[in-house]
């Protein structure tokens, strides 16, 4: 590994900096606007300069920059006090890299600079109440009507539908074939009639994922990705790039703030730092995430070197979240009675652990389950057989449903 910049990258990161610390919204260029509209404030503020989505192409509101150019990027930002952008995420991150490989030249020229630039938010609509994590037994229809396709069904668990302006959609297409054979990939705008969206209340008191159903909603055919039929190999393009913006994050909660709080708090007297078992916990939790920071630095090496990273992007998630919410789960414990404090006033470190132990199992899910990823990992990393799957080859209509 090498841990160093290259003079270009010294040179760039210096560049960055510059800007960065130049341009970061000050309180009066804030105030009065919420999350969002601080958001879009300095996403589009990105965009203008040429500091927005850097990777891609000029043409597409980017700067045509290099994968490590754009870590560095990601690397400075979070050193200056700047607003949250995570509104953009799902469209820039997984959307954008799907219609850049499946969209025509115009759809791409009139959609993603306007994702760039965070003026147009989008969603991901995958997931569905019967299908568990298997993507491919969607049951939400899409029936071709002339230059339109009819649209009825429900997703669920959808982030952010409530303030997205548009949305990628996988549909079945055809019943009567196999079920990844039988599907097919759209993006839609939605405002059109016959969305309804209805927030989920979580237990962190948020209301981030959604139920999203749809009665005789319109799509042309123009917003098909893709073949009909292809709609798999289009969503595997979404859900690679899914997997590699998934982290084991939670909020901030990390090694350097559980040692923090085992330097604060006290347990029979002495600071808790000096107890066997917490020293125990926390030399346990140093290794493991040491072993995640270097295995992303192998990544970046990688990257730094023109190579395509290996299958180690992997694991990040499989094994970063459990990771999170153990070091949350204790620290709680730590506290004693003062765990149960959520309001970031009263509980210890404006209360990152609490935030991160109720967040955390959805992150667990969100892009692909542990066991879903563990099966990833096994069968195309480590050449292990697949597992038996006994709707392998059969019509979707014919695949028992338990009812």
């Amino acid at each position: 590994m090498d841990f160093n910049d290259s003079r270009e990258e010294a040179t760039f990161r210096n560049e960055a900096r510059e800007w960065l610390v130049a341009n970061a919204p000050t309180a009066a260029d804030l105030s009065g606007l919420d999350d969002m509209g601080q958001a879009k404030l300095w996403q589009k503020r990105k965009a203008d300069a040429g500091w927005a989505c850097i990777r891609w192409p000029k043409e597409y509101g980017g700067r045509g920059a290099n994968a490590m150019e754009q870590v560095i990027l990601s690397q400075e930002e979070a050193k200056v006090k700047a607003p949250n952008t995570g509104f953009f995420s799902i469209g820039q991150g997984m959307a954008a890299p799907t219609m850049m490989t499946w969209a025509s030249e115009d759809q791409k020229k009139q959609y993603l600079p306007k994702l760039a630039s965070g003026e147009n938010i989008w969603c991901q609509l995958f997931s569905e109440p019967a299908g568990g994590s298997d993507l491919a037994a969607l049951r939400t229809r899409g029936v071709r009507d002339g230059d339109e396709w009819v649209v009825n069904g429900q997703k669920i668990w959808t982030s952010g539908a409530q303030y997205s302006d548009f949305g990628i959609l996988v549909l079945r297409t055809d019943p009567n074939v196999a079920k990844h054979q039988g599907l097919s990939y759209f993006f839609l705008d939605m405002k059109s009639p016959g969305v309804e969206i209805k927030p989920i209340k979580q237990i962190s008191g948020a209301s981030g994922f959604n139920e999203v159903y749809f009665t005789d909603v319109r799509i042309p055919d123009a917003q098909r990705l893709g073949e009909v039929g292809q709609g798999w190999q289009v969503a595997l393009t979404t859900l690679m790039n899914e997997r590699a913006s998934i982290g084991g994050g939670g909020g901030g909660a990390g090694f350097e703030q559980i040692m923090k709080l085992a330097q604060r708090l006290n347990i029979d007297d002495k600071p808790a730092i000096e107890d066997k078992q917490v020293r125990a916990n926390l030399a346990n939790w140093y290794v493991r995430q040491a072993g995640l920071k270097y295995t992303g630095y192998r990544s970046m090496t990688a990257l730094s070197r023109g190579e395509i990273p290996g299958p180690e992007n992997s694991i990040g998630k499989l094994v970063g979240a459990p990771l999170t919410q153990d070091l949350a789960s204790f620290a709680i414990d730590l506290m004693d009675q003062a765990g149960i404090l959520w309001s970031p006033e009263s509980a210890e470190l404006e209360n990152i652990f609490q935030s991160a132990y109720m967040s955390i199992p959805g992150l667990r899910i969100a892009g692909g389950t542990d066991e879903i990823m563990a099966n990833i990992i096994a069968e195309r990393v480590l050449g292990l057989p697949q597992d038996v799957r006994v709707d392998k080859g059969i019509p979707f209509s014919e695949v028992p449903t338990g009812n």
